[in-house]
Order: structure tokens, then sequence, then C-alpha cells
């Protein structure tokens, strides 16, 4: 990682741009060393005929010379031309006409090669003055440019901040203003947003972490030559919560870096604005659920807190969870949050409508969450029932991805009020996992032991039990599969031979072949049981692949 070019550098002319200038176009030029230098930017021209200049340049000027001054022998020249290179000078240019007339002493031409500048003879006698006053020309116009697009671009970028403009937006007026990707993502790396300026999404964010990762962020904006990326951080008052990166290949010019900095400041600006045009209502609901949900509120606070807010305490409390489905959730993170803010009003609307009080949420990247009062405990599955269909109808209406939505047993007092939107929570997660879709409302007893296994998966203990249970059959494929098509037909060796495309003869000999192996008889209840667990355990923990 390095800085970044200084402001306006990008604008200077370069010598081989310098050297197709009319003005010195009549002199003939020709380069004679250090061609690969014509890249270098002029920042001045400096006509000087004595051989101690160096001191006095600054770096960036194009030396123009007639030679007259300049030492005689070879040691003298190589030590002029020494100089002029470790002053940053980005080329010397000398008029063949009244020292030498048909060629440069070697000397000069070698100390150009070894130093790699740029080395250039005019054949015919040119006017230095109409070269310096082109050049500088040149050099103005450009700047002039450069200061009207960046003006151009804080206009268009101020008009997106005075609209609210969504991410998207300021992220496709980037792009149109550099014509290179740009791509917004989380301090993690996690891409938020992007726009491919026509280039392939694909291949765009292909392996994005790893490549973003290897950027590392120096100061608020920088450039990395590596992969070309021109970074800069989005945030403000202290709260830095993403990175905005312009793809541009090479060094960026000013323009490019005022794109990158005033869109992260639109990006930056608007995240506050939606910040404070979201309701206290909706602010309060979601410090007490969250401050409930981490245990942090105090009892007697709690029932206070509730109540303030139009939660009846004398009720039996319900939590409920919505998250749309892990298989569907592939959209960028910032389409994801407006989704869960959507769901949100959606579970708040339906139970205004229902006439029932509820705490309503988003509480993480993937869940929003309700704590509802119930008339009792008698109606409350109809009634959860009821506000889980208002909010999959909504969700159709609004073209939303399939949903998840599941409640906790109702409690009493408001004091349990954790419990249940804890279970709802949990239970939401372990329906999505199993992929049960068929459910408009999943409840603890809906997820059975697989649900009981998924919230349990990864315990250190279970994972011990299931490999004693499976471990000499772990490199036997076929036996496992013979085993869990057993397990799954609760016993029934014909039916399980037959799922397993089997002749009883065969299957039975398998069967045989896992007694043998595992020292069990698998006509013993107790001895299905445990093996069943553990496969499901496996299962769960991705320990082998699901399949047949």
């Amino acid at each position: 990682m390095v800085g970044l070019t200084p402001p306006d550098e990008l604008a200077l002319p370069t010598v081989a741009e310098i050297l197709e200038l009319p003005e010195l176009r009549c002199g003939k030029p020709r380069v004679v060393a250090g061609g690969s230098g014509l890249d270098n930017r002029v920042r001045w021209v400096h006509v000087a005929e004595i051989a101690d200049i160096a001191p006095l340049l600054s770096g960036g000027e194009l030396v123009l010379t007639t030679g007259i001054a300049l030492p005689e022998d070879a040691e003298g020249l190589g030590h002029y031309l020494a100089e002029l290179a470790a002053a940053g000078c980005s080329g010397l240019v000398v008029e063949l006409v009244r020292r030498w007339q048909d060629r440069l002493p070697q000397a000069l031409v070698d100390a150009a090669h070894q130093h790699g500048m740029p080395l250039i003879t005019l054949g015919e006698e040119t006017k230095f003055v109409s070269v310096t006053e082109a050049v500088i020309a040149r050099i103005r116009d450009a700047q002039l440019a450069e200061l009207r697009a960046t003006q151009a671009v804080h206009e268009v970028f101020t008009a997106l901040t005075m609209s609210g403009a969504e991410p998207a937006e300021v992220l496709a007026e980037a792009a149109r203003l550099t014509d290179r990707p740009v791509v917004l993502e989380t301090l993690a790396h996690q891409v938020l947003a992007y726009a491919a300026a026509g280039r392939d999404p694909v291949a765009l964010l292909s392996g994005w972490v790893e490549r973003s990762r290897a950027a590392v962020q120096r100061g608020r904006t920088c450039y990395h030559p590596e992969p070309g990326w021109l970074t800069t951080v989005v945030g403000a008052r202290g709260d830095d919560w993403g990175r905005l990166v312009v793809l541009c290949g090479g060094p960026p010019p000013n323009r490019y870096i005022a794109v990158a900095e005033r869109a992260a400041s639109v990006l930056a600006v608007n995240r506050l604005m939606d910040r404070e045009r979201e309701s206290l209502e909706r602010q309060a609901h979601r410090a007490l659920l969250t401050g409930v949900l981490e245990g942090s509120v105090e009892p007697d606070d709690l029932s206070a807190r509730l109540t303030g807010l139009g939660i009846p305490v004398d009720r039996p409390l319900a939590g409920m969870a919505v998250r749309p489905r892990t298989a569907q959730a592939c959209a960028p993170v910032l389409e994801t949050q407006q989704l869960l803010r959507d769901l949100a009003d959606s579970l708040a609307l339906a139970a205004r409508r229902a006439g029932l009080a509820v705490l309503v949420s988003a509480v993480d990247d993937m869940t929003v969450q309700a704590l509802v009062a119930l008339p009792d405990e008698e109606s409350a599955t109809p009634v959860l029932r009821k506000l889980a269909a208002e909010v999959r109808n909504s969700a159709v209406e609004q073209a939303f991805p399939p949903l998840v939505v599941a409640a906790g047993a109702p409690v009493r007092p408001a004091t349990a009020a954790r419990q249940t939107l804890a279970e709802a929570a949990q239970v939401a997660e372990a329906a999505d996992q199993i992929g049960d879709g068929s459910r408009e409302l999943h409840q603890l007893s809906d997820v059975r032991l697989r649900g009981l296994l998924h919230l349990l998966r990864g315990d250190e203990r279970l994972l011990a039990f299931a490999d004693r249970e499976l471990e000499p059959l772990r490199e036997h494929g076929r036996l496992l599969t013979a085993l869990r098509l057993y397990c799954r037909h609760g016993g029934n060796k014909s039916a399980a031979a037959a799922a397993a495309h089997l002749s009883r003869t065969a299957y039975y000999a398998q069967l045989a072949r896992i007694e043998q192996l595992l020292g069990v008889r698998l006509d013993s209840p107790e001895s299905l049981v445990s093996l069943h667990v553990a496969l499901l355990i496996w299962e769960t923990n991705g320990v082998f692949p699901e399949r047949e």
C-alpha cells in the first residue's frame, strides 16, 4: 500500500505529451536515451545553460538547454546528468545547433541510460520561450479542466445528499463518474452494495473477502497499487462502519479521489439521516428488546418500561421471531436490513389490526423479534398463527423472500419475557436449518428432535456420543446408508431394503455386518434409538453429507 498521488499531479502532462506540442515538433525532437521515462510528469519547463542548475530545481522540471556552458569532459557531463536525476528532473532537452551539431557526447547519453532520464535532442533551432509558454498553458488548461470536473462531482453528490439517496443510487453515480466498478463493504469486508459499471458482477465479487483483506487501510483514503484499488473509509461522528472501493486499475486521478470521498460522505450522512427518521417508538422497542435478550434489564425496571410502552404486564406474553430463510438470503446486506425493517412494520401493523399490544424491532442482521401481549393462554396459539399468517400474506404482496415465523411459549410474569423471546429465536433458527417450510408458524413442539439437536450442535458431549456409537462405520459409506434407512423406517427391514433398492438377502447381510462392527443388536429398541440419534447428530454437524 502506498499513499495517494499528490493532488493535481495526474493532471500534469507527460514528457511524451509535451514532445507532441507544435512548438517542439518544429525543432524535430528525437529521443536518444531514457525512453522508459517518457511518462514522467512535467510540473514546469526550465531553460538553463549553467552546469550547476540541479540545486535550484525542486522536481518535475523539463530542462531546456543549448549545452553551451556544459562541461567539456565525460566525467563532468555524467555528473551533470546524475545531479539532474537526483533533483527529480523529468527530462533534458538539448538543442543541437550551437554546441553540438550532429550528436551528443556519448558520456551524456550513457548517463541518461543509466538513470532512466529522457534525453531528447532538437535538430533545428527552437524558440524556448514559445515552448515554455505552450507547456505552461497546457498545464493550466489541464488543471482547470480537473477543477471543473471536481466541481461537477461536488454538485452531483450534494444533490444526492439533499435528496436522501439510497446507497445503490450513490454507488451508481460514482461508477458513472469514474466508469469504474465501485463496491461498498463493511469493515469486516462483507459486500453491502456495488455498481459494476458494465463489468461482470460475478468476476467483480469473486473471492472478495480475501482480496479485500489484503488491501490494508492506511488513513482515511489511500491507493493500493497491486490490486489497483482506491479505498476510503465510510462513517461519521467517529462511527466508521464501512469502506468504499473504486477498482480503478491504476493510479487514480484527483477526480476519482473526489468522487470516492464525496460518495463516502453522502453514504455516511444519509445513514445518519435514516437513523434520525426512525421513530422514537421503534428505537425504544429495539432498546428494550435488546436489553431483555441480553439480560441487562432489572426486573422492576422491566415491568415499568413495558407499562410505559403500552404493554400490559398482567397478561401472558409470547415472543415471536421472523427471519428470511437462509437459502434465500443472498441479497446484499443493506437490502436485507431494509427487508427486516419492512417485516417489523408488517408485524406491528398486523398486531394493531388484531388489537394487540406489541414490541417489535429488528434485533440483529437476520431476525425481527416481537413481544406480544396475549388475551389469555387458551387463545395463544390461534392469535399467534393469525399474526404469522398476516406477516406471510404481507410478504407475498411485497415480494419478500420466503420467511420462517416462530413463537415461544407464553409466559407469566413479565420478568420471564427473556425466556419466550429466546425460545422463539432458537425455534426460528432450527426450523430454518432443518428446512421445514410447510408450517405457517413454528413452535418448539414442531422442530422436535432435529430442532433440539440443531440448537445443541457443536456440543462436544453430543459429538463424543455420536462418535462412540458410529466410529466403526465412519469409513463404510454403504453401511452407514443402510443403517440410516433402517432407522428412518423404524426398524422395518423389508421397507428399508426396498428404499435401498436391494434384495432382502443383500440388505440383511449389510445389517449383519453393521451388528458385527458395532457390537450391538439392531432389534434392540434402545440400540435403535441411540444409533438414530447419533446419525442425526452427525448430519446436524456436517460430519458426512446428506446422501443415499
